[in-house]
């Protein structure tokens, strides 16, 4: 029986080598990888133009499409070449899809390569179709990456490419473009383009020059500050945000602040604070674990619990509870005057 999910360099490997699949099966709430995955295939299979433009079809679940029509074309034998390939984007928009594609699954045609997009949900796994799928294709699951995840995400992505980048500039791209790896990906693409000759490494200064985030007013500095309760520092950048909330929304700092000061009790209960165990037990990336030491000398256990107690009550302020007046860089303001208090 084959593997019930596979990893992205599994299936990249095994296409390389020439050992292409039946069915593919990409679903899931990441549509990164099921993107990436889908083009690289497509691009790999051994097919000249001439049979692309007879044996290859894409179809789409948007366009009022059936698990019959599709079943019909994945049957038919290919025209010119060795293969004939269907490509299904927008499958989850198709109505009873997952019944009507399993008799096929049960027994695919051996010269048709399908490959299935499922974005944005996953099969129910207790129905047949997902126990037909892990054994007899090739299935992988997409999964939004947490927040903690995207700065070690950056850094392997441009290793990857052949160029590293300083922790800071990675958690400041991180803070600034969210858990939308097409989106990162993207804008990682423009700093490549745009490094200066010679230059290996992507610092803050190139983020901040080309990216349009400042490397001194950012979260990731906020934090910085916060940790060793660097008023003034602290409060400046509270000052900049203040003239520029659409640059830096109230909402995502009091996340920050939240996760930072939630972490920092699951480090202050540690019995191995040794960085890579540390690390794993708060989910976050080893270079950020000193971040913690050092703010565990400056807050006690039960300041962090005020803290987090003190954030929920100005995140529901600065939803409108219990106030109408102030605006947000004065809250923040006032929030962080409080936590470090």
């Amino acid at each position: 029986m084959a593997k019930k999910e596979y990893s992205v360099q599994e299936i990249i490997g095994s296409v390389a080598a020439g050992k292409i699949a039946p069915i593919y099966f990409f679903m899931g709430d990441e549509p990164y990888y099921i993107d990436f995955l889908t083009d690289y295939i497509m691009d790999h299979i051994p097919m000249s133009e001439e049979e692309k433009a007879f044996d290859e079809t894409i179809i789409y679940g948007a366009d009022d499409m059936s698990a019959g029509k599709i079943l019909s074309v994945a049957r038919s034998y290919p025209m010119m070449g060795k293969y004939q390939v269907v490509l299904v984007k927008e499958a989850q928009k198709i109505r009873n899809f997952e019944e009507d594609i399993t008799p096929y699954v049960l027994e695919p045609m051996p010269s048709t390569i399908l490959i299935i997009n499922y974005k944005g949900k996953t099969i129910d796994k207790r129905r047949k179709l997902a126990s037909e799928i892990a054994s007899k294709a090739v299935l992988y699951e997409s999964k939004k990456l947490y927040d903690n995840q995207i700065p070690s995400w950056i850094v392997d992505y441009l290793r990857g490419e052949g160029l590293q980048i300083e922790n800071k500039a990675a958690q400041m791209l991180a803070d600034f473009l969210g858990t939308d790896l097409g989106r990162i990906v993207g804008e990682l693409n423009k700093l490549k383009i745009v490094m200066p000759k010679g230059t290996t490494t992507v610092t803050p200064e190139i983020v901040e020059r080309n990216i349009g985030i400042s490397k001194d007013y950012n979260n990731f500095e906020l934090i910085d500050a916060v940790k060793v309760k660097n008023y003034s520092k602290a409060l400046m950048i509270a000052k900049v945000f203040g003239q520029s909330p659409k640059q830096n929304p109230l909402i995502l700092t009091i996340v920050t602040l939240y996760d930072f000061f939630s972490k920092l009790l699951i480090y202050q209960y540690l019995a191995d604070k040794s960085q890579m165990a540390a690390a794993s037990k708060m989910g976050v990336a080893p270079f950020t674990v000193r971040n913690y030491e050092m703010a565990a000398k400056c807050y006690s256990v039960r300041k962090t619990l005020e803290n987090i107690s003190t954030i929920r009550e100005f995140d529901a302020r600065s939803k409108g509870f219990a106030q109408t007046t102030t605006d947000d860089g004065e809250l923040l303001r006032e929030l962080l005057c409080r936590l470090m208090a």
